[in-house]
């Protein structure tokens, strides 16, 4: 049944093949731990999203256990993440939890087809700068929007808008809760400063999670908790339930739903990339889009929210020594038991340790060393800054949307700027004998370029001065050896260059194309236009052309 789609391979069959003993208890330790990790931030992400706690948790065992069965990876885990908690509440707020789970299942149509169109090196078309901003921005965003939790603050609601969230917070910060911030500052230091070495079989924010609630039960302490807010988790397995689609609104739930899938793709991709770095593995990045949409698209019928690949529980996943998917579906199996069995004491779980877990999820996913920005080009420091201001003050869309724009403004001004026309000279060192001038006869009337670079729409242009540089030479040699990248601008380039120079008796002679540009050449019809002996494999025989050209005068052949 895996395998009856087109391209749907997932790694767990592969990875069964030989499994065994060993391989499930190293899973299963693995899985338990990632499972701990997963249960405090699965509950706060949902919190932070402006929805119920035991959302975060169902998303975590219906999401984490589908990627991990349908999944590309070996390792990443799946669920909840910190990135996604801005958009889902902006979609709470604006289209209420109902459109948000009609997103959620539109995002996972637009993932699988992602993967069925093999669109899985989406994550090339990003560049890291960009990526950093708008997690840093996201990183901002969290922080600020769990200070009411975490001081205690008289807020019902946080509204969204970054103005809006600063403002609220300069009026009711001075109204903070002493015992509050005590728990939420206490429980921040401890998971900040938490010994690595038992983090590996102890996490910080599940011991954190644990001191603080028995904490605030034990000494009955009159503070926000999941029972006074959402008057605790339900007990038992999720209910299923139909979505209800509203044609008449469906077409406003397509920008977020975008949103939530481009996210979605970036974070499960850079979450592989991840995984990939730390085991040696290679990830299929089609088949984790397939996988990541066919949870999303699960997910909304029992009330879970957006799912993605999670780097820090894959990270927790890695060192703990998985081994396979299994230590996924462990993971997810794990919480299933706490829903079923331990659900009625989250209710004693105070706000402000999810708050304090939630701004060490902000503090963690940033990139706060500036001096990296320092060494990277100035063009990329801006791409950074600018996608991190829109990120903060306007949203995720607008922030990749202008981010990318600048991004391939700068690469195109680069890619330009690299692209030169240089005319061949008998002084010019030997590099390879095929393509060097040197020890060379250049007959009178006859010039030769070398064309380096990307002869493309930003940078056609530097062909349209060769006609007026040599205008004694009837012969004109065009050397493209060195050419990396041909488009369709170029192409036309090329040929106005070769109308231009017929119009005046002259010849333009193509030399040392590599294969992809003289099938492009010939695709376009261009040596027809030429005529076939103008393209010629090496500078050699394209000067035995020129000569021959010189002599009959046939420009043409």
């Amino acid at each position: 049944m895996l395998t009856a789609l087109p391209g749907l391979r997932p790694t767990l069959l592969d990875t069964l093949r030989h499994y065994n003993r060993q391989l499930f208890r190293q899973d299963l330790m693995a899985g338990l731990t990632v499972g701990i990790v997963a249960l405090p931030l699965a509950m706060a992400f949902a919190i932070a999203s402006g929805v119920p706690p035991q959302a975060g948790i169902f998303t975590a065992v219906i999401a984490g256990f589908i990627a991990s069965v349908l999944g590309g990876t070996r390792l990443c885990v799946t669920g909840p993440t910190g990135a996604f908690i801005v958009i889902i509440y902006g979609i709470v707020l604006k289209y209420g939890v109902a459109n948000l789970i009609i997103c959620t299942f539109m995002a996972g149509v637009m993932l699988v087809i992602m993967g069925l169109l093999r669109l899985g090196q989406v994550i090339k078309f990003f560049p890291m700068p960009l990526i950093t901003g708008f997690t840093n921005g996201i990183a901002v965003l969290i922080f600020l929007t769990q200070l009411k939790d975490f001081f205690g603050l008289p807020i019902d609601k946080m509204p969204a808008g970054f103005f809006a969230v600063m403002d609220l917070l300069r009026i009711t910060l001075p109204q903070f809760d002493p015992l509050t911030l005590a728990i939420s500052m206490a429980s921040l230091l401890l998971i900040l400063f938490w010994p690595k070495r038992l983090g590996k079989t102890l996490p910080g924010p599940f011991v954190a999670l644990i001191l603080a609630t028995l904490t605030v039960a034990l000494f009955e302490l009159p503070l926000a908790t999941i029972g006074s807010k959402f008057g605790g988790i339900p007990q038992g397995l999720p209910g299923f339930h139909g979505l209800s689609f509203d044609p008449e609104h469906l077409s406003d739930l397509l920008a977020p739903a975008f949103t939530i899938a481009l996210l979605g793709a970036i974070e499960s991709l850079l979450c592989a990339v991840v995984a990939d770095s730390l085991t040696g593995d290679k990830h299929d990045a089609n088949q984790e889009l397939i996988a990541q949409g066919v949870a999303n698209m699960v997910v909304p019928f029992f009330g879970g929210i957006p799912a993605t690949g999670a780097i820090a529980r894959t990270a927790t996943n890695i060192s703990n020594g998985g081994q396979t998917p299994v230590s996924g579906i462990v993971h997810a199996v794990l919480l299933l038991l706490v829903i079923l069995v331990a659900a009625p004491l989250a209710a004693y779980i105070p706000l402000a340790a999810l708050a304090a877990i939630l701004i060490s999820v902000a503090i963690k996913m940033g990139d706060w060393d500036i001096r990296k920005a320092a060494q990277f080009p100035r063009q990329d420091t801006a791409v950074l800054a600018i996608t991190f201001a829109l990120t903060v003050i306007f949203d995720l869309t607008i922030a990749v949307e202008i981010g990318l724009l600048i991004a391939a403004v700068f690469f195109i001004k680069r890619m330009a700027a690299s692209t030169s026309v240089q005319q061949l000279k008998p002084e010019h060192a030997v590099l390879y004998e095929r393509h060097s001038i040197a020890g060379k006869h250049v007959p009178a009337g006859c010039v030769a370029y070398r064309v380096e670079g990307a002869l493309f729409f930003g940078a056609a242009d530097t062909v349209e001065q060769i006609a007026q540089e040599a205008p004694e030479a009837r012969v004109i040699i065009l050397q493209l050896h060195r050419l990396v990248l041909l488009d369709t601008s170029g192409l036309l380039a090329l040929s106005a260059l070769n109308q231009r120079l017929a119009q005046q008796n002259r010849t333009l002679v193509i030399c040392g194309a590599g294969t992809e540009v003289t099938a492009m050449i010939r695709s376009a019809h261009l040596a027809e236009e030429m005529g076939p002996r103008n393209i010629q494999p090496d500078l050699t025989t394209a000067l035995q052309r020129a000569e021959e050209v010189l002599i009959s005068g046939v420009v043409w052949g």
